[in-house]
Order: structure tokens, then sequence, then C-alpha cells
């Protein structure tokens, strides 16, 4: 689809005809960004939108690992200081 670029004030602006709109579920706001040299316009997330089902996805941290040993070392009992 091509649309010409309208005036707004000193700035250039679109028309987004209203199916497109409802198609991609924009609200009032809308999200803008370059991509490689293209301009995307996607609907605004709330913050931390879709995170519940990443952790979901992810699965239980049960088997996870212990990166670090959890015996104190000297400098932990003789030298730390809070």
């Amino acid at each position: 689809m091509k649309i010409e670029l309208v005036r707004v004030g000193n700035s250039r602006g679109i028309r987004i005809p209203k199916p497109l709109i409802e198609q991609c579920g924009f609200g009032d706001s809308v999200e803008l960004r370059i991509e490689n040299n293209h301009l995307v316009i996607a609907a605004s997330r709330r913050p931390r939108e879709g995170w519940e089902e990443a952790f979901r996805a992810a699965g239980s941290s049960l088997s996870d690992e212990m990166l670090l040993d959890g015996a104190p070392s000297q400098f932990d009992r003789e030298e730390w200081r809070w």
C-alpha cells in the first residue's frame, strides 16, 4: 500500500486506514522504532507484558545448579564487613 506523507506543522505524518489500525490492535498510542533502515510502528505494550508466560515456559527452578559454593571462605568468615 502506498500512501502520501501529509504536513503536520513542521513535521510530516501518515494516515493509517482504520482496517489496518484494527488488524494491528493499535490503541491510543503506538511504539515507533527503526529496524534495518525501516520505520516500524507497533502496538504499545505494557511494562513487563508477557513476563509471566515466559517464566512459566522456562519451567521449574528445582533443577537449577548453584553457581557459587555455599560454604563461606576465609575472607567471608574473617574479613567481610557490612
